[in-house]
């Protein structure tokens, strides 16, 4: 039986981390290796979770297959050219090398375009996940942009199979599905603030309020991916008629509710546009 693959990690920040421990738990800790340009930190994670903290970026690289970019977009292009000797040498010893970046915005062309000395082809894909990884509710998408690199595919759904869903997207869909899911768990954390703020309002406990709203869209949610109901025909089965449920949604609809939604994810795509630019 093949080996599981060894997976390295640079950057452990939120999202890097979401990762690091969903690997941990998918794979196992003791083959994850971490690296962080504050090695104390990638140290302090790893001794948490029980998997490695190397030395340096370079270090990372010599004791995986699958190398994870967990760094910011505009930080990537010289943190992957800084990998290019490792990698080449790897690569003259037969150890090839996958490269996975989670940058918003950064397409798998231009991030090749960062490793310009490389000697060989190496596989590059790209996911991009959400924080919620981190307890095994995130929303990924991989892409390994039309290279038919099913062994590449497979390896990181293994390595990420205890982050949540994965799907499988077009590379042509990354801004799109990141403005909606990438950046969607913090337009949520403002709704269920805002709920519990008005619970508060109307008299509840702060505790209380806050539990009841994220447990409501807990609810809700499930909702929607286990029966396969319209989001609106769901609404509609809560809205009695002159009930108090139809008055709270007219009150959203009279402040620009939905319109505010749609618009964060649009000037999201915007600036993830921006970004790979």
């Amino acid at each position: 039986m093949r080996k599981m693959r060894r997976a390295a990690f640079i950057g452990s920040g939120n999202m890097g981390g979401a990762l690091i421990r969903a690997a941990c738990r998918a794979i196992g800790p003791e083959q994850v290796i971490i690296a962080d340009y504050a090695r104390e930190k990638a140290e302090a994670l790893a001794a948490e979770l029980g998997c490695a903290a190397a030395a340096d970026n370079a270090a990372a690289v010599e004791g995986a297959e699958v190398i994870f970019l967990c760094v910011k977009p505009q930080v990537l292009s010289g943190v992957a050219a800084a990998l290019v000797p490792a990698l080449n040498a790897c690569h003259g010893r037969g150890e090839d090398k996958t490269l996975v970046s989670i940058a918003a915005g950064v397409e798998i062309a231009a991030l090749r375009g960062f490793l310009q000395d490389i000697s060989w082809d190496i596989p590059i894909l790209r996911v991009m996940p959400n924080t919620c990884a981190a307890i095994g509710k995130g929303m990924l998408a991989l892409t390994d942009g039309g290279a038919g690199n099913e062994a590449g595919l497979a390896a990181v759904e293994a390595i990420l199979a205890d982050a949540g869903r994965v799907e499988r997207i077009s590379e042509g869909l990354m801004d799109q599905f990141t403005a909606v899911a990438g950046c969607g768990p913090a337009y949520v954390y403002q709704f269920i603030e805002a709920l519990a703020d008005g619970g508060v309002m109307a008299g509840l406990p702060r505790a209380q309020a806050q539990t009841y709203a994220a447990q409501t869209l807990l609810g809700a949610a499930a909702m929607v991916l286990e029966t396969g109901k319209h989001p609106g025909q769901l609404k509609d089965e809560v809205c009695s008629p002159g009930g108090s449920t139809i008055v709270g949604v007219a009150a959203l609809e009279e402040h620009g509710f939905r319109s505010a939604a749609i618009q964060a994810v649009m000037a999201a795509f915007a600036k993830n546009k921006e970004l790979g630019k």
